[in-house]
């Protein structure tokens, strides 16, 4: 069930995606060549705690799932698209490193993905993160009242697609509020004009994945991390906002 949230509801949605915005800025800043995924993990916690919230992805388990998700970020490095768990794996020079992260405060979830590289970035690295975070910014301006959630994700897939990457497929965005995850659904490709029209009061985490290579992924034996098939480098960004009578309302920056 789609629902809609009433301003109040979206103005808790809004200090969790603080709290979320500050979780990824701490991290990216701690984020240097040597330091540990699950070294992350640890500072991501404790920002999350110190806000008084509750992190989204621990022990969250949906039922695709083989087991509970065992951190509080998803930490996905080079060629892991997403849901890259954080293990003892320590950053190298040159590394592109995508981090998701999701806080419940006060009943209400935020959700959000950065990507950047650490260290040395090959320059072809960059330009796939731009080129993602331009996918997300034509899914969230195409996200206004009265248009149709296939209008976002035709914005988002033909940036994706104008800049000659990879989407991942079958993957994309979500409802979220009480549940991390709720409908609707949100393709990352889709046909203008089709799909449920966009109510004010809806919340969406709007999140295109681009790959240097192909679409394909695999899915890696901890039964979380999805991989490209080819072995290319992919970028995640994120954000969660909310359709407003003005238009889009990003509820996850600082």
């Amino acid at each position: 069930m789609v629902e809609i949230k009433t301003e109040a509801e979206l103005a808790v949605m809004r200090e969790a995606g603080r709290v979320v915005a500050r979780t990824l800025d701490t991290v990216k800043e701690a984020a240097a060549i040597g330091v540990s995924l699950r070294e992350l993990d640890e500072i991501a916690a404790q920002v999350i705690s110190e806000a008084g919230a509750k992190p989204s992805f621990l022990h969250y388990q949906p039922r695709s799932a083989p087991t509970p998700y065992p951190g509080v970020l998803c930490a996905s490095v080079n060629d892991v698209v997403v849901h890259g768990i954080p293990t003892a794996y320590r950053i190298q020079d040159g590394d592109l490193v995508s981090i998701d992260c999701g806080a419940i405060l006060d009943g209400w979830n935020g959700d959000a993905a950065i990507s950047f590289v650490v260290g040395n970035a090959d320059p072809a690295d960059l330009a796939l993160i731009e080129a993602t975070e331009r996918a997300l910014a034509a899914g969230i301006a195409a996200a206004q009242p009265g248009a149709k959630l296939g209008d976002i994700s035709h914005a988002i897939g033909t940036s994706g697609r104008a800049s000659g990457y990879g989407m991942l497929e079958d993957h994309g965005g979500h409802g979220i509020g009480r549940e991390m995850h709720e409908d609707p659904h949100l393709a990352n490709e889709g046909r203008p004009g089709r799909g449920m029209r966009l109510k004010p009061g809806l919340a969406l985490a709007i999140e295109p994945m681009l790959t240097r290579g192909g679409d394909a992924y695999r899915c890696a034996e901890d039964g979380w991390s999805l991989l490209t098939v080819d072995g290319s480098r992919a970028a995640h960004v994120e954000h969660t906002i909310a359709i407003t009578e003005d238009g889009p309302r990003v509820l996850t920056v600082r």
